[in-house]
């Protein structure tokens, strides 16, 4: 079996994969490289890596004291199955600065196994609201 390395070193992520990949996905078509880059440039970053490439992506938007959102996770196509979603997962989790949150959210429409086994379920508890702001047109 594989060793996935796992690394919170910013300048190890391949951003223009990472990018691509993203706006390949369900929840970041309507995302360009500018938004991107800034929001991985303000959030806390996970790499995946295999013999020393990157194979896949997650990130947190934090306040390192009491609340952690969860986002971008991603494992390129030809790697998924490997576990590596759910290293990055227990990564993030596991991670020094993120001890004391205790509030962790995140949103999926496909990938409720994955997250439920580290104890995250569904809001059904009438408390979670959300508001989705259209996105500003870009010029």
């Amino acid at each position: 079996m594989a060793v996935i390395e796992i690394s919170f070193d910013l300048s190890r992520i391949d951003f223009d994969r990472t990018s691509d990949e993203i706006r390949q996905s369900y929840w970041g078509r309507a995302r360009n490289d500018d938004l991107n880059r800034r929001a991985l440039d303000n959030s806390l970053c996970v790499g995946a890596y295999l013999d020393g490439k990157q194979v896949g992506f997650a990130r947190v938007v934090t306040d390192y004291a009491c609340f952690a959102y969860v986002c971008d996770v991603i494992v390129w196509a030809e790697h998924r199955g490997l576990g590596i979603g759910k290293t990055l997962i227990q990564a993030l989790l596991d991670h020094p600065e993120l001890q004391s949150v205790t509030g962790w959210s995140l949103r999926t429409s496909d990938a409720h196994s994955l997250y439920e086994k580290f104890g995250f379920v569904t809001s059904a508890d009438g408390m979670y609201m959300r508001f989705a702001r259209q996105p500003a047109a870009q010029a």
